[in-house]
C-alpha cells in the first residue's frame, strides 16, 4: 500500500461515531479505514480489512468497479447505487452505497446505508415532520374552537334560565351544554401536552409497566392476561414518570379495546416486554444505548386503511374512539427524544417505544 493510502487514523476516528457503514479507500479501491459499524456488519476488525480490495466484499463486484472507474476519471463527484455487502457467517446485506472523493490525495469515502435502515430513517423523519405539523395544527385549531365554544355554552345557560317555565324546550339547551362540555374536554386533551412542563426524575421503566398492568387488570379482571417479560438489568433514566405511564397506558388501553372479542372468549393477551438495544439510530442520530419497550397483543391487527395514519390526531380504528391516544403517546415519547413504531398483522400487533438511555 502506498504512503498516500495510509493516512493517520486520528483524522478518521470521528467516523466511528456514525451509525452508517463507512470505509475510506485509496484510488485503487483498497480499504484504508473501516469504521466500527462496518467492522460489526462484516464481522472483521479494521486491522484485517485494511489493505483489502473493497470489491471482495461487494456483490456484484462489477458495479463497484464501474463506480470506482467513474470516480477515477472524474466523471461524477458522487456516485450512488444499490448493492450487497458480503458478511461472515451471515447472508449478504442489501445496502445503498455512496462513493465520493474526500481530498486531493485521491482517498475516497464509501458510505453504505442498509436499505432497511434507510427506509426506517426516512420513515422516522416523515413521522417527526408529521408530528410537528400536527402539534401546530392542534394548538391553532384548539384555540380557535375554545373561545366560541365558551360563548355557545354561556348562551345556552342563559337560554335555560329564560326557558325555566318550558321544560320541554329546556331539554334542547341541556343537549347544547352537554355537547359543549364534551367538546371542551376534547380540546383540553388536545392542548394537554403543550400545557404541562416536563418533570424529570429518575425513572424505573418496570415501575411504569407495573402501574399500567395494574390499571389494565382492574378494568379487565377477566379474560385478559397481561404477561411480564422484563429485562431487569435496564438502568434507571431521566424522564417524566407520569407522562411515560400515560404513553404506555394509551398503547395498552388501545390494545385492550382491540381485544374485546378475545376478552369475551377468555384468550386475550397483552405482553409488556422490555429490552436494551445498543447502537440505535434515531433519525440521523446514533445513541449507544436505548430502551426498547414492547406492548404486544394478539388482537386482529391495525386496519389496513388507517395503518399509515394511526399516529394522526382524530384517526381511530374503532367506533366511539377519539383518535387521540396514539397521538398523545407519540408526543409524550418524543418529549423524551424517542419514538414509537408499529408492526401489525392479524394475531400480532407490536407497538415499540424506543427511548435513548445513553
Amino acid at each position: 500500500m502506498t504512503d498516500t493510502a495510509v493516512p493517520a487514523s486520528a483524522d478518521l476516528s470521528a467516523l466511528d461515531l456514525l451509525a452508517t457503514l463507512v470505509a475510506v479507500v485509496d484510488d485503487a479501491g483498497r480499504i484504508v479505514y473501516a469504521n466500527h459499524a462496518l467492522e460489526d456488519a462484516i464481522g472483521l476488525s479494521r486491522r484485517n480489512l485494511q489493505g483489502v480490495d473493497l470489491a471482495d466484499w461487494l456483490l456484484p463486484a462489477s458495479l463497484w468497479h464501474n463506480a470506482l472507474q467513474g470516480a477515477q476519471q472524474h466523471e461524477y463527484a458522487v456516485i450512488r447505487y444499490d448493492t450487497q455487502l458480503r458478511r461472515l457467517l451471515r447472508p449478504p446485506l442489501p445496502v445503498h452505497l455512496v462513493l465520493a472523493t474526500t481530498d486531493e490525495r485521491a482517498r475516497r469515502i464509501v458510505e453504505m446505508l442498509p436499505l432497511e435502515q434507510q427506509a426506517r430513517q426516512e420513515r422516522e423523519e416523515r413521522l417527526l415532520e408529521q408530528t410537528q405539523a400536527n402539534k401546530a395544527m392542534i394548538r391553532n385549531l384548539a384555540h380557535e374552537i375554545k373561545n366560541p365554544l365558551g360563548g355557545i355554552r354561556g348562551a345556552a345557560q342563559l337560554l335555560q334560565l329564560e326557558l325555566g317555565q318550558r321544560p320541554d324546550l329546556a331539554e334542547y339547551t341541556d343537549v347544547i351544554v352537554h355537547e359543549a362540555d364534551r367538546l371542551q374536554a376534547l380540546v383540553d386533551r388536545l392542548l394537554e401536552p403543550h400545557r404541562r412542563a416536563l418533570q424529570f426524575s429518575d425513572v424505573n421503566i418496570h415501575e411504569v409497566c407495573e402501574r399500567v398492568r395494574a390499571v389494565l387488570l382492574a378494568e379487565f379482571p377477566k379474560g385478559l392476561q397481561v404477561v411480564r417479560d422484563y429485562d431487569t438489568s435496564i438502568p434507571e433514566f431521566r424522564g417524566d414518570r407520569e407522562l411515560l405511564i400515560q404513553a404506555v397506558l394509551n398503547l395498552a388501553h388501545n390494545a385492550a379495546q382491540a381485544l374485546r372479542e378475545r376478552i369475551a372468549a377468555g384468550d386475550a393477551r397483552i405482553t409488556l416486554r422490555t429490552r436494551v438495544q445498543r447502537q440505535v439510530t434515531f433519525g440521523k442520530r446514533r445513541v449507544r444505548l436505548a430502551l426498547e419497550l414492547h406492548v404486544i397483543d394478539n388482537g386482529p391487527g391495525v386496519p389496513d386503511d388507517i395503518r399509515e395514519r394511526i399516529f394522526y390526531p382524530l384517526v381511530s380504528g374503532r367506533d366511539g374512539g377519539t383518535g387521540l391516544g396514539l397521538t398523545l403517546a407519540q408526543t409524550f415519547v418524543q418529549q423524551h427524544q424517542g419514538l414509537i413504531e408499529c408492526d401489525s398483522r392479524p394475531g400480532h400487533t407490536d407497538f415499540t417505544i424506543l427511548i435513548p438511555l445513553a
